[in-house]
């Protein structure tokens, strides 16, 4: 696995000093080398994504990348721009900094993730963020403005979810009657209607993948962003701050679902920071489980399991057992991802514990987290043991542990038809488990099936782990009749990744 290598001291990232003081970028050169591409060809993709943003001034050759490579520091937005392409080729965070280069100083509302804590601020961010999304709202547009952030830089600024804001809330006002209502204000019936949406484009995107219905949300978090200019009710104001929080985690939910990874994590902090307006703490503890997601997805495990122990310690006394329950098996996800097999089984027994309780529970729970099913309980602890596998070297002692627990996911989610994504994904676990217990008949028969499913969802994330899987049968079982034809069927049903919409 690839990490990034921010604690390594950059040496010869160029920049204002005269050709005779440069040195060799040793770490963009260390990435270059490892990606395999020629320079001509990087030059080409910097070129290509350089247009795709609008910045048709920027002409990079051969020539060019050598004299990155020796030393020069390249003018914005070219650092981002490499650190975007770079980060996509190893599926981790590639930093500015990891390949030696600086980058200017941007907005806050343009790159970064430390932003303000105040309610306003959140508000003008939500609004031109999304403004531009639609704007911009093709892919590569937005990721040559952004770069993703991890490590400190990353959780320290998180870590501030949890500071109480200066002063104490205004009491909330009392709803005026019908007759009595001021322009601008909104009705009950309404508020009901924003939420009904919302929960509407999350059942969607379950049934569908973050690709087709992704613009649609990002236009919807815009509308609510501009109510929110508007005077209302304390009560009003913090519903709408609810709403808003739960649309940008379901943006940048669908953005990540689709590969545009900087903007997922730009989605994903400006709705912590309304979960905070909203007083929603088992909300934001939800947004950081998706941060969290993110970063073992891309190869960061460390930081998810900061981010989950933050959502652990902000909504500890007041989420519900079925919310800390997705929590354990997320911290369990993290741990396994680590290589760290005892802390990863204890994770997983605390989140079957803890599932255990919901029929205790008293309160509803809030539709974002009505997701965590049995299903789901399975699919995360089934894939912790995949994963420890692969840390143990391909284990076959934790493959046999993941096995009848993604069995079961299977199952449950084969009935379940508002989950075609998730059953997909789990159907392409359990064929990872099979090749990893060297059944590669079967592996292949799972992966048939949820590439199936692939062709009528709409996500990136669920081709690429087919793509994975499928490379790894032809790698260790190319010579298989059923995995030379598993293989044809991937070539004719998935020529080319999926466009982010």
């Amino acid at each position: 696995m690839v990490s990034g290598n921010g604690g390594i001291p950059v040496g010869g990232n160029g920049g204002s000093g005269t050709s005779a003081e440069k040195r060799p970028n040793e770490l963009l050169g260390s990435w270059f080398v490892r990606s395999g591409w020629s320079k001509g060809e990087l030059a080409r993709q910097v070129n290509r994504r350089a247009r795709q943003s609008g910045a048709n001034h920027i002409s990079t050759d051969t020539s060019r990348v050598r004299r990155w490579l020796d030393g020069e520091n390249p003018r914005e937005p070219i650092p981002r721009i490499l650190s975007e392409l770079f980060s996509e080729r190893f599926g981790c965070v590639v930093s500015v900094e990891d390949l030696g280069l600086r980058t200017a100083r941007q907005s806050p509302a343009a790159s970064g993730v430390d932003l303000p804590w105040t309610g306003p601020q959140t508000v003008a961010l939500l609004g031109e963020f999304s403004r531009s999304d639609l704007m911009l709202a093709r892919r590569g547009f937005l990721g040559t403005s952004l770069a993703l952030s991890a490590g400190p830089s990353l959780i320290e600024p998180m870590q501030r979810w949890l500071v109480p804001t200066p002063g104490a809330p205004a009491p909330a006002e009392p709803a005026p009657a019908p007759d009595s209502r001021r322009p601008g204000r909104l009705s009950r019936p309404e508020l009901e209607l924003l939420e009904s949406t919302t929960r509407m484009f999350r059942k969607w995107d379950a049934q569908c993948g973050g690709g087709l219905r992704r613009k649609a949300v990002v236009g919807q978090l815009h509308e609510v962003t501009d109510l929110l200019q508007d005077p209302q009710p304390e009560a009003t104001t913090r519903k709408l701050f609810q709403i808003a929080a739960e649309l940008s985690q379901l943006a940048g939910w669908m953005s990540y679902d689709v590969g545009l990874q900087p903007t997922a994590q730009k989605y994903f902090v400006l709705a912590l920071h309304a979960a905070k307006e909203a007083g929603d703490k088992p909300l934001g503890s939800y947004i950081l489980s998706s941060m969290s997601r993110q970063m073992i997805h891309l190869g960061r495990p460390d930081d998810a399991l900061e981010l989950i122990h933050l959502a652990q310690y902000g909504s500890r006394d007041c989420a519900g057992p079925r919310t800390q329950a997705m929590l354990y098996a997320m911290e369990a996800r993290a741990y396994a991802n680590m290589g760290q097999p005892g802390k990863t089984k204890r994770a997983v027994r605390l989140a079957e514990d803890t599932f255990a309780e919901i029929d205790e529970w008293d309160e509803p729970d809030p539709d974002w987290i009505r997701f965590f099913s049995e299903a789901e309980l399975y699919a995360e602890n089934s894939h912790s043991f995949r994963d420890l596998a692969y840390n143990a070297g391909r284990s076959p002692s934790y493959a046999s542990l993941a096995e009848p627990l993604m069995r079961r996911a299977v199952e449950l989610f084969a009935k379940d038809s508002e989950h075609q994504r998730s059953y997909a994904l789990n159907l392409i676990g359990m064929a990872s488990v099979h090749l990893l217990q060297r059944e590669p008949e079967r592996g292949t028969e799972y992966a048939a099936k949820a590439l199936d499913i692939a062709k009528k969802v709409r996500s990136e994330r669920v081709n690429t782990r087919i793509r994975k899987t499928v490379g790894t049968a032809v790698r260790d079982y190319g010579e298989l009749a059923a995995v030379v034809h598993l293989s044809e069927k991937l070539a004719a049903d998935l020529p080319e990744a999926a466009e982010a919409g």
